[in-house]
């Protein structure tokens, strides 16, 4: 009986035993960490934001590349500002014309482009070397074909460097005619200064203003258009000297088709109508120069064809205007939207 009881107090004290909290096998629930739960939602929060900010800035950079292409293609559709670097094919054509075609092109059948100035001093540059004063326009169909004769003749004096190209204007006369252009370009030389001005670009925005010095040139001789040089303060040029018309598929017909600067350069290695008009100016041009340097250098200014182009520039009158029955292009000979009005 009393091993009885015993055995039965033992029992019930081992079933208290195993209820007791700290001996508990069962798990109990767990119930989350509140400042654990409130990181997690944060975090996923700020993931998020960061992804909303990642797909915006990509939307935005795609809508800039759209932006951007959409300004370039109406930039060149409506004929914008085009300035690129001169192929070297076409810069060796015209800077490395044949000394013997020029000799034997002479004037190449074009009148007489330059008037004398009336004046006795001589035009000095940025260096003290005589000066060639160059102005003109992007736009300008008259420049685009006067530049072809200026490049060939100032090689023979001197070195360009970063030479462009371009074509004019596409909605004036002789619409995108292939040239060169001045601007932001440099010239060397042992014998002159040349100084160039592109005063406006193909849309006639303003590209390079003439200094005081230079305004004065133009206002002594009543410059109101394009082109206009003055070589040495002796002999000026005061529009086209040849028509550029002479630049296209069809000479006679100012609508047809431009050729290319290639196409152009091309036609410099042997004697034909666009040869004979570029390097017909170019030999007047060199010869203005001669007279203003010396004859230097002797190898360009000794040619039998510049020293007979020389001559007959001394006997140039400042009296000899458009007016007066001169074989000078005068500005009233081409469209009035070729010459521009300050």
């Amino acid at each position: 009986m009393a091993k009885s009881q015993g055995a039965s107090a033992a029992k019930r004290r081992q079933q208290q035993k195993q209820h007791q909290p700290g001996n508990s096998r069962s798990k109990q629930p767990q119930v989350p960490n509140q400042p654990q739960a409130h990181n997690q939602r944060r975090m996923v929060r700020k993931s998020g934001r960061r992804s909303a900010l990642l797909i915006g800035g990509v939307l935005l950079v795609i809508a800039l590349v759209v932006v951007y292409f959409i300004f370039t293609s109406s930039q060149s559709s409506s004929g914008g500002p085009d300035h690129s670097v001169a192929s070297a094919s076409v810069v060796n054509a015209v800077t490395k014309v044949n000394p013997t075609l020029l000799s034997q092109i002479g004037t190449g059948g074009v009148a007489n482009p330059f008037k004398a100035s009336g004046s006795s001093s001589l035009l000095t540059g940025p260096t003290g070397k005589p000066e060639v004063f160059y102005y003109g326009a992007e736009w300008c169909p008259l420049c685009a074909g006067e530049r072809w004769s200026i490049v060939v003749a100032l090689s023979r004096f001197g070195t360009f460097h970063n030479l462009g190209e371009t074509t004019s204007s596409s909605t004036d006369s002789d619409p995108n005619t292939a040239t060169f252009t001045f601007y932001q370009s440099s010239y060397t030389s042992s014998y002159i200064d040349f100084v160039p001005i592109e005063n406006a670009d193909r849309q006639q925005n303003t590209l390079q203003t003439p200094t005081a010095d230079q305004q004065q040139i133009l206002n002594q001789y009543n410059i109101s258009g394009y082109p206009f040089m003055d070589v040495g303060g002796r002999y000026l040029i005061e529009s086209g000297s040849y028509d550029p018309t002479v630049l296209r598929t069809n000479p006679q017909d100012s609508s047809s088709q431009p050729l290319s600067q290639q196409q152009i350069a091309d036609q410099l290695s042997a004697e034909n109508t666009i040869s004979q008009n570029i390097l017909g100016v170019a030999n007047y041009l060199t010869a203005a120069i001669c007279s203003i340097t010396k004859n230097q250098p002797s190898q360009v200014c000794s040619d039998t064809s510049i020293q007979s182009i020389e001559t007959s520039l001394s006997k140039t009158s400042r009296s000899n205007s458009p007016s007066g029955g001169s074989p000078l292009l005068s500005l009233a000979s081409f469209p009035v939207s070729d010459v521009r009005h300050w």
